[in-house]
């Protein structure tokens, strides 16, 4: 067993969470606190430390450094006896001994073991106090024997129907059992042992004071806690004091060809999770298209979960696609699928005290036309002919999740929501973005309520508009946030050393970060890495290369600045350039106050066997040195001059006048709008939906509990929600959703500005579909 920590190298908040001081390190006369074993090693002998050296049966002269006159010291060549009277007849003692009450001048230490300790006992009542140990022993071996088998099979059996609160917050004892005895361990601490559905166990590390929490028979209990430092599930998260340090777990539900790169290389040509999913099903001898539910199964396990609390982390965002909802004819993607494992990912992040940001990461049509968005191409929601269609069918996809994650039993974990992943707002124009956006914040309003508590915080991304031109965007919102994503790597290449640019994110983002704290509200960096160039395996896209050898084909003349092999090959990595990245890590860190990194894992390359976009990957650099274990270590990178001031609006944190937009704001943001960017037609004349489709509810998942109390929801928040979601209008031709900018098709007859789904929160409107069944 390692020695543990000495408390005077912890800092306070570490040292005041969970610690409870052994009565032997109390104070002497107020001088500071008594050293332990771990000490002992690397730190001066002094008087402070001398309750444990006087323990040592050694000369006094050779503990001299310890009495207040060390010269003193050279009186005593006996061994010392720790005994606080005149020594008993013991004959099991050889040479003279020195009583404590002979010592002159005396350490205060001894005056306080003469007030502490009773004079020694005579050798027959230590024969006594053998045989009533003798007699302890065996009646603990018989407690030993009874109270597992009452523990583990009496108990359990007469209490199948209890269940504990779902607001306790877990206790767990240092050593990571659990505070009463159960029948199966519930929670731990750092170095408890986990066991995972499969069976399998794993050693959890977290020194910040975590503790991960899980029973089944109370699968809903949002007691665990990730740090000391960060809020419990069952706890208020305060936005704008509360640090939101997280990690993305991208490549998952929504692959990424440079982030999952054997996927993609195993079916050559293939581009994007369409193209993927195509290959895929046609090669039936590998499994066809559930090949990509043996990567859900395999590239995040719950051990990641566990990993990213023990890394300081307290907040997850996750890329969901649509096709975790549901697929229309043509659309090859593996439908409902991930949506089985997000509710892995909150089971997991629950258990171990994790909030999560579900981020809407591909929007039928594609939102911005790159890889992740799920089809390579063009930009299909807001832009060309389907581009209101599309965002008609995104929009209930919004409200189908806020739905789901508004749910007593799901809220205080999604606890916020990215409606839509980086959308073109250079293309789609900011005007229409900021109608959708207002659309989404109503549909999701519905679904939760306002207030604190109620549904998630809403996340913004700034559609590469840049964060000032948002400022002041929907006063009064409830709990809404700007997310913003930003990367050094993707324009101009950065020529010098690593070492030569840890500062960088200081003066690229700190000031910006405030002043949009200051002039919207919330902010976070979604996205950040490591990268200053784009080296790495797929990193642009399959086939696309890299700008930093000049082999860029998408857009441009890029000159070769050097080759991309010493970026790629992280084994080659002085120490000087993990360093260096570590402290530019830091740096961003503290630049952006509240972030996402992207991303937690990079699978390996099919041809090399290793990570091919080192930069990218958090894991792999706490693996081997250039991330940070503990991030708290940013706080102050930046020097003092970049820091946001606290707190934010209580409106912006669900408090007073949340909720409360001016009707000339709901105005001026009213949907649908009346033109499209890259459509030659009016919005009323485009292809478009009808609001008469069956909800498709989202499913809860099933646990396997003793107990029938156990309450998983039916899906759906708000029973009052229950108009139909958008379907084809029958009469009606539609082009792909994936159409592009080619020609509109003819206006339908029945459609009319009448048939649009508007919602604006506390209008009534008429039933069209029976809610779902509570």
């Amino acid at each position: 067993m390692s020695a543990p920590p000495h408390l005077d190298d912890l800092n306070p908040e570490e040292a005041s969470v969970n610690l409870v001081r052994p009565r032997f390190l109390g104070t002497i006369d107020g001088e500071g606190i008594r050293e332990s074993l771990a000490s002992v090693s690397s730190r001066p002998q002094s008087e402070n430390v001398s309750s444990l050296y006087a323990l040592n049966p050694e000369s006094l002269s050779a503990r001299g450094s310890f009495l207040p006159d060390p010269a003193a010291a050279d009186s005593f060549s006996a061994p010392y006896r720790d005994d606080p009277r005149s020594p008993p007849e013991d004959d099991a003692f050889d040479g003279p001994s020195v009583p404590l009450d002979s010592i002159s001048p005396q350490p205060r230490f001894l005056k306080e073991k003469q007030a502490i300790y009773a004079t020694p006992t005579s050798k027959s009542r230590r024969r006594n106090v053998i045989i009533l140990a003798a007699l302890g022993g065996l009646i603990l071996l018989i407690v030993a024997v009874i109270v597992p088998v009452y523990f583990l099979a009496i108990k359990p059996h007469s209490n199948k129907s209890s269940q504990s609160s779902s607001s306790t917050t877990a206790s767990p004892s240092s050593t990571g059992s659990p505070s009463t005895p159960k029948a199966a361990v519930v929670t731990g601490g750092d170095g408890s042992t986990v066991t995972m559905d499969d069976g399998t166990t794993f050693t959890y590390r977290n020194s910040f004071g975590g503790y991960w929490y899980y029973d089944p028979n109370d699968p809903f209990n949002n007691g665990a806690r990730a740090q000391s430092w960060s809020p419990a599930l069952n706890e208020t998260f305060k936005y704008g004091s509360d640090l939101i340090r997280g990690v993305n777990i991208g490549g998952w539900l929504n692959t990424e060809p440079f982030i999952v790169p054997a996927l993609y290389q195993k079916y050559p040509g293939t581009v994007d999770e369409w193209t993927l999913s195509l290959a895929m099903a046609k090669d039936t001898a590998s499994g066809g298209l559930s090949q990509l539910e043996d990567h859900y199964k395999t590239f995040i396990t719950e051990q990641d979960f566990a990993e990213i609390a023990g890394a300081g982390l307290n907040y997850v965002r996750i890329p969901l696609p649509y096709w975790a909802i549901e697929t229309w004819d043509g659309e090859p993607f593996l439908p409902k699928t991930a949506w089985t494992y997000f509710l892995k990912a909150i089971e997991w992040a629950r258990k171990y005290g994790i909030r999560i940001n579900l981020d809407f990461h591909a929007l039928p049509g594609s939102q911005n036309g790159w890889n992740h968005s799920g089809k390579l191409g063009s930009i299909n929601v807001l832009n060309g002919p389907m581009g209101y269609a599309n965002a008609q069918r995104s929009l209930d996809y919004i409200r189908i999740l806020a739905e789901f994650i508004s749910q007593p039993q799901y809220k205080d974990v999604v606890t916020m929501f990215g409606p839509t992943n980086e959308p073109q707002s250079p293309t789609v124009g900011q005007d229409n973005l900021s109608r959708y956006y207002f659309q989404a914040y109503n549909n999701i309003r519905e679904a939760s309520g306002t207030g604190t508590g109620n549904g998630p915080m809403i996340s913004y991304h700034d559609g590469f508009a840049g964060a000032a031109n948002w400022a002041g965007f929907l006063p009064g919102a409830d709990r809404i946030s700007l997310d913003f994503h930003p990367y050094l790597c993707f324009g101009t290449q950065i020529t010098s050393p690593m070492s030569a640019n840890v500062d960088q994110p200081c003066g690229a983002w700190a000031a910006s970060m405030n002043d949009s704290m200051d002039a919207f509200g919330l902010t976070v960096a979604g996205e950040f890495s490591n990268a200053i160039n784009d080296c790495g395996t797929f990193v642009n896209g399959v086939g696309l290369g890299n700008r930093y050898d000049g082999t860029y084909k998408n857009d441009g003349n890029w000159p070769n600045v050097g080759s991309c092999d010493p970026w790629v090959d992280y084994t080659t990595w002085s120490q000087d350039l993990k360093d260096s990245t570590k402290k530019f890590a830091l740096a961003s860190m503290d630049a952006l106050q509240n972030w996402f990194f992207w991303t937690w894992k990079i699978g390996n390359s099919s041809t090399s066997g290793q990570v091919e976009a080192p930069a990218w990957s958090y894991k792999l650099g706490l693996e081997h040195g250039w991330m940070p274990t503990d991030p708290r270590q940013a706080i102050g990178a930046c020097g003092a001059t970049h820091v946001w001031k606290p707190p934010l609006a209580p409106s912006q944190t669900g408090g007073s006048g949340a909720g409360q937009i001016p009707a000339s704001v709901s105005s001026q943001y009213s949907w649908p709008p009346t033109s499209m960017s890259n459509a030659d037609v009016a919005v009323v004349n485009l292809p478009q939906y009808t609001q008469t489709g069956t909800i498709p509810t989202l499913p809860v998942p099933t646990f396997t509990s003793t107990s029938s109390s156990v309450n998983a929801g039916n899906g759906w928040a708000n029973p009052s929600d229950n108009v139909g979601l958008a379907v084809p209008i029958a009469s009606c031709s539609y082009l792909s959703p994936w159409a592009g900018t080619v020609a509109a098709p003819a206006a339908c007859g029945t459609q009319s500005a009448g048939t649009r789904r508007e919602v604006v929160l506390g209008v009534d409107r008429p039933q069209i579909t029976p809610p779902p069944t509570l």
